[in-house]
């Protein structure tokens, strides 16, 4: 394989990978079926999500997802979200927050 072609598959890949890491990941924890409405821009797709399924990958530049067709239940997602259903109702996952300072550890507002 040539240097270039090598480049080539190197950058699509790399590409790829960024793409598929900032999309959002939903979980269903609930016990029973869920219907949900992914809206990009004019288009839309349902999916119907069993209990402990799990949709990848979805909305990598943002969407709206609506649960169960209820215009109430619409959740606006940027593309990078981990979430899930449970009780009904879309909860935000992560990616994890930082962990709060330690208190007696310096940082910014710590006395010297």
């Amino acid at each position: 394989m040539s240097r270039i072609a090598a480049l080539a598959l190197s950058v699509a890949a790399a590409a790829f990978g960024a793409e598929a890491a900032a999309a959002v990941s939903l979980t269903n924890r609930d016990e029973r079926d869920h219907k949900v409405t992914i809206v990009e821009g004019q288009s839309s797709q349902d999916h119907t999500l069993a209990p402990s399924a799990v949709l990848e990958g979805i909305c990598p530049k943002g969407c709206v997802i609506r649960l169960n067709d209820s215009e109430s239940d619409e959740y606006e997602l940027e593309g990078n979200e981990i979430v899930s259903i449970e009780e009904g109702y879309l909860y935000y996952d992560g990616p994890d927050a930082p962990a709060d300072p330690v208190p007696g550890e310096a940082g910014e507002g710590a006395r010297k």
